[in-house]
């Protein structure tokens, strides 16, 4: 009798733990990244930056958002327009998967957002298959008009271009937040900008894990390559480079 209490009790212990460990409080809601999403096109990162451009095909403006708690559950996911079906329905996977990439490989020490992984995970480099460690669960996609049920849930997933950031609060990983919709280059600057506005920048500020290019910022494992309509911190930085040898 008495084992099968302390069993009882480490069970509930356990459960208890876990329904802690689920918890999506210090995370952005739904309508909060949906209010988010809505401000980041017209939002400046740094606040200094001449232009609000994101650039792109749609300028920021038709987005999936995502995120995540420190366990990698799904805790919100939003679109930024009234009309859910406006936005590419293949963005959702990839924003759940973005939120997931950006925490799972972040820490209170190092924030790495899926545009810094680019380099690394492609053939002939370190970290080339990666992808496949942990592939997206598409039980847990929901229709465009975002019904209840998919929430508290890992859906996994890694990608590794840009739109996806590490979520942080007093100076320690709380989560990640993942955008698709756009380009990558232009799905990392509303990410940068959604993560700004809602106060949940990593210790290095804003910028701490911003997306690299050859050009102006030099070749390095971390490198990004442009994307067609490039914009960064309010500047234009080009064009994704055109085909070659097809």
């Amino acid at each position: 009798m008495l084992n099968r209490l302390l069993l009882s009790a480490s069970v509930l212990g356990f459960a208890a733990g876990s329904a802690l460990a689920a918890d999506c409080q210090d995370v952005p809601s739904a309508s909060q990244l949906k209010s988010f999403l809505t401000q980041a096109p017209g939002h400046k990162v740094p606040a200094g930056a001449v232009s609000a451009e994101a650039g792109g095909l749609f300028h920021g403006a038709r987005m999936w958002g995502a995120v995540v708690n420190r366990d990698g559950e799904i805790c919100a996911f939003a679109t930024s327009t009234s009309d859910p079906t406006q936005v590419w329905p293949g963005s959702q996977a990839i924003a759940k998967a973005k939120a997931y990439t950006a925490n799972a490989f972040s820490l209170d020490t190092l924030a790495l957002s899926t545009a810094l992984l680019y380099t690394f995970t492609q053939p002939g480099h370190s970290l080339w298959s990666l992808g496949q460690s942990n592939s997206f669960d598409p039980r847990f996609l929901a229709s465009p008009g975002g019904q209840p049920g998919t929430s508290n849930r890992i859906a996994g997933g890694l990608i590794f271009f840009g739109g996806g950031v590490p979520l942080y609060s007093g100076g320690r990983i709380i989560g990640g937040l993942g955008i698709s919709g756009d380009t990558s280059c232009t799905d990392h600057e509303i990410a940068k900008r959604v993560r700004d506005l809602a106060a949940l920048n990593p210790p290095g500020g804003a910028l701490a894990d911003d997306i690299t290019f050859t050009v102006p910022d030099g070749a390095t494992p971390f490198t990004h390559p442009k994307c067609p309509n490039t914009w960064r911190n309010g500047l234009f930085l080009g064009n994704e480079a055109p085909a070659s040898g097809y």
